[in-house]
């Protein structure tokens, strides 16, 4: 086998969890380089919510990759099997989604995904084009070439099952619609998630019932979100958006652990494992501090997402709040209401100016800054020692800001987040 192949190969099979089977891979890529025709690489999603994660970006990457080595990837949008809903890692039922918030989601998902992807190079699909043409025929003779007992070997629905938790039928349908979209799209590899694995092993199955040869399988870890336990999702507010601002984007990865930084060089960077592992023998024996390495993968993720002039200012900025203990540069001035007379003699007048001093209820600032969905949110931060006053941690609910008019005060919230604010 030529150097050619296995050079690619090697860095298509980085960070891969499984590829099944690695040597049809290494056979279709041959026949790419002998044929000069690329290969056909499809990757669906189901645009479920708006934003794109880093979560999401593992396999993008992936998706990357194979474009750099000149074979068509299909972001192919599931706009029919979304209506469906996935039941991939589900305990019950998907709530149902309308086409109009599916379409939503996805215009969203085509604005973010050139980040990562090649414009030029991304063919992007929906399978409603093909599965909303089926017949009442064509959908059962579908049906016709997978067995129920197949299909209930999955763990989700073996669960729910033993559980006595209902499976509905349109559930069932789900691996094989997106099976049939590899059938469309004549895919040659097919990209997901370790929880997808049972759909994409359909796929190759239905292929085999069409007289098509069965796609390669290859799937990607779920990157574990910021806790380094759950997997990223923005319903656990564990992610990173890979459209939030730079100094965002630095902030977390910086607060990640030392085994999760390893983890997230390994699946969100092109560094060689080999290279990844020096790093950890090198920290372990203190020749090298893991913040440096910390910061360099912050820097690395911005890059492409941003640029590198904002990954280098958003490490500045970092360093001159976390490091030299100073305020964020670009903050901006929130304008306040001045206080309300609750007891005479306690605060003074309505709109006093000049000299004049009163006080605010620190729950109210929180609130008119709309920091916190909630009171009760506000209070419970509070009380966690999450909220600071002019370099003040605050942990009392019933605090008064002691505020004069016109005078600058700076709020911090968490670690990262700040506010200033004057009373006019």
């Amino acid at each position: 086998m030529s150097k050619a192949v296995e050079e690619q190969l090697a860095f298509l099979r980085k960070g891969c969890v499984e590829l099944i089977q690695e040597d049809e891979l290494r056979a279709k890529i041959a026949r790419s380089l002998r044929d000069k025709k690329p290969l056909t690489v499809k990757v669906g999603f189901d645009p479920t919510a708006p934003d794109i994660h880093l979560g999401h970006a593992v396999l993008l990457r992936k998706m990357r990759h194979f474009q750099d080595f000149g074979h068509d990837v299909i972001f192919l949008i599931g706009d029919f099997t979304g209506l469906i809903g996935d039941p991939s890692g589900r305990s019950a039922t998907r709530p149902a989604m309308t086409h109009e918030e599916i379409l939503q989601n996805a215009e969203t998902y085509k604005a973010q995904i050139y980040k990562i992807l090649s414009r030029e190079k991304t063919i992007i699909d929906f399978n409603s084009r093909w599965l909303g043409k089926l017949t009442s025929f064509e959908i059962i003779r579908l049906a016709a070439k997978h067995t129920v007992a197949r299909l209930l070997e999955r763990d989700d629905f073996t669960k729910r099952l033993k559980q006595g938790i209902p499976i509905s039928v349109h559930e069932i349908l789900y691996p094989l619609m997106q099976a049939y979209d590899s059938v469309e799209l004549r895919a040659d590899v097919e990209l997901g998630g370790t929880d997808q694995k049972f759909n994409l092993l359909v796929g190759r199955d239905i292929q085999r019932e069409f007289q098509q040869e069965p796609q390669v399988v290859m799937t990607m870890p779920l990157l574990e979100g910021l806790d380094g336990v759950e997997k990223m999702s923005k319903s656990l507010d564990n992610y990173i958006g890979i459209t939030e601002p730079a100094k965002e984007i630095f902030g977390k990865i910086m607060s990640v652990s030392d085994p999760l930084m390893y983890r997230y060089y390994e699946l969100l960077t092109d560094v060689p494992v080999s290279q990844v592992e020096a790093w950890k023998r090198e920290a372990e024996e203190a020749k090298i501090n893991p913040r440096d390495l910390k910061a360099g993968l912050a820097k690395s993720i911005i890059q492409d997402f941003w640029s590198r002039k904002e990954a280098e200012e958003a490490a500045e900025e970092f360093d001159r709040i976390h490091k030299n203990k100073k305020t964020p540069a670009d903050l901006k001035v929130h304008v306040i209401g001045p206080a309300v007379v609750a007891e005479p003699g306690k605060f003074a007048v309505t709109g006093a100016s000049g000299d004049l001093s009163y006080k605010r209820p620190l729950l109210d600032i929180l609130m008119e800054l709309k920091i916190f969905p909630s009171r009760g949110e506000a209070k419970r931060v509070i009380q966690q020692g999450g909220v600071y006053i002019d370099g003040q941690r605050i942990d009392d609910i019933s605090y008064q800001v002691g505020v004069t008019d016109k005078q600058e005060h700076v709020l911090k919230v968490g670690k990262r987040k700040f506010y200033k604010f004057i009373v006019k």
